[in-house]
């Protein structure tokens, strides 16, 4: 017999949190509620997901940007800025 404790092989952490503000309390127990989760479940799905979040190659999303404005119809050329900037006759 496996303790419930033990999960896959380890033991897991348990931290505490204080001065839950009634709103995020409210909040997060209507999520819960809404995805058939326990309190606890909602708030490590919640946690987990914003650690799993991914970092951003900001210069691979320019270069994507750039790929699809090049694609869309009209340029934006040097000389629409400048008449842009200057005010339009």
């Amino acid at each position: 017999m496996v303790a419930l404790w033990l999960h896959y092989g380890c033991t897991m952490k348990t931290i505490t949190l204080k001065n839950i503000p009634d709103r995020v309390h409210s909040a997060l127990k209507q999520r819960a509620r809404r995805h058939g989760r326990s309190l606890n479940k909602e708030a490590l799905t919640c946690l987990e997901m914003a650690t799993a979040a991914t970092p951003v190659d900001v210069g691979e999303m320019l270069l994507d940007l750039r790929a699809h404005r090049a694609g869309l119809p009209g340029r934006l050329n040097n000389q629409l800025i400048q008449m842009a900037n200057e005010g339009r006759p």
